[in-house]
């Protein structure tokens, strides 16, 4: 059971740990949640994070539907 964000964080970095060890790598997070994840997982197999802005492409005839 994940309690929050930074429990996320957590669980997500313990598993990752094996993958990056002696190499080079970036955490890169999405606003909106995935930041406080993202800080989580740099801290704990220590690497730099870095954030990735988007934007919701969607239909002009209906802005709330996302289509990308």
């Amino acid at each position: 059971m994940i309690k929050n964000r930074r429990d996320a964080g957590n669980k997500l970095a313990e598993k990752l740990a094996d993958i990056v060890k002696g190499e080079e790598s970036v955490v890169l997070a999405v606003p909106r949640g995935g930041v406080v994840v993202g800080k989580e997982i740099s801290k704990k197999i220590r690497c730099p994070l870095d954030i990735i802005i988007s934007k919701k492409i969607t239909l002009p005839s209906s802005p709330e539907y996302a289509i990308g």
